[in-house]
């Protein structure tokens, strides 16, 4: 695979699926990309973006298109979506993965292999979601997230799920499968902070911007799970309300996006790879 220097060779546009590295914002990817591609095809105002974004904390597909494929964007992003994640349970943190430190314990000694697979089934199809109060949804013009960081700041965690249940409207959303793919009982060797499974590739540095908090150290019991969706689906709420439904909390210890519409992580390229065609 190679492209040539003109970017008129591709009238419908450039769509890569880039294996985002973990501790990468998407913007980050796409402002590396971006750079390397004006310089390739010597095209100042060469349009690049992103369809659909992913968590820092987050791995896998990212849909990037260069030129007028950024036209297909938002076609692309309503597609479904695939994800691994790994679910730790007995704790939450304000964010509902690593980016926040745990802010509150429960019991976890009730939860089983058995327990979580009798829990999934109520989950699949239509149904209402509410966000984190960590994410991009916009309140009267401001970001969810704005609102978050001053409560976080002023030390009030436990006004942040009722701020979200207050100021952020209910989103319809599909969860068409759910399979669990292991259970690791509390106390078990888990993979650490990385992400759901062992990277495929390895990651370039990442951005000393990004925080990330060590639950492993806890020893939680951890659900990884499959999870097949539709747009929208965000998948640190789901662990939260999967916590809730066990009588308990949870929260993401990674997350791996597998698939995105017909464009499956296999296939997908590390950053550096994408780099190499254009140099």
């Amino acid at each position: 695979m190679s492209f040539t220097r003109d970017i008129a060779d591709y009238p419908e546009g450039i769509v890569l699926a880039v294996d985002k590295p973990w501790r990468w914002t998407s913007a980050d990817v796409i402002r590396k990309i971006k750079y390397a591609a004006i310089r390739h095809f010597g095209k100042k105002n060469l349009k690049v973006g992103h369809a659909g974004t992913l968590d820092p904390l987050a791995t896998g597909v990212l849909l990037v298109c260069i030129g007028n494929a950024c036209k297909r964007a938002q076609e692309l992003q309503d597609h479904d979506k695939e994800y691994i994640a790994r679910i730790r349970l007995g704790a939450t943190t304000p964010s509902y993965d690593l980016e926040k430190e745990v802010d509150r314990r429960f019991p976890y000694e009730h939860i089983t292999r058995e327990a979580v697979e009798a829990a999934l089934p109520a989950f699949l199809g239509e149904q209402e979601q509410v966000a984190p109060l960590f994410s991009a949804k916009s309140v009267d013009g401001v970001r969810a997230y704005e609102l978050a960081r001053k409560l976080y700041k002023a030390g009030q965690t436990d006004a942040i799920d009722a701020a979200a249940l207050q100021t952020l409207h209910r989103s319809r959303i599909v969860i068409s499968g759910l399979e669990l793919l292991d259970f690791i009982p509390a106390g078990g060797d888990g993979y650490g902070v990385r992400g759901a499974c062992p990277p495929r590739t390895p990651y370039p540095s990442p951005s000393s911007r990004i925080n990330v908090a060590d639950t492993s150290a806890l020893g939680l019991p951890e659900a990884v799970i499959r999870i097949a969706c539709s747009k929208g689906t965000y998948i640190r709420a789901f662990a939260r309300d999967l916590g809730e439904a066990l009588g308990s909390g949870a929260h993401l210890g990674g997350l791996i996006r597998s698939r995105s519409g017909a464009y499956l992580i296999e296939d997908a390229l590390a950053v550096d790879q994408v780099l190499a065609l254009l140099q």
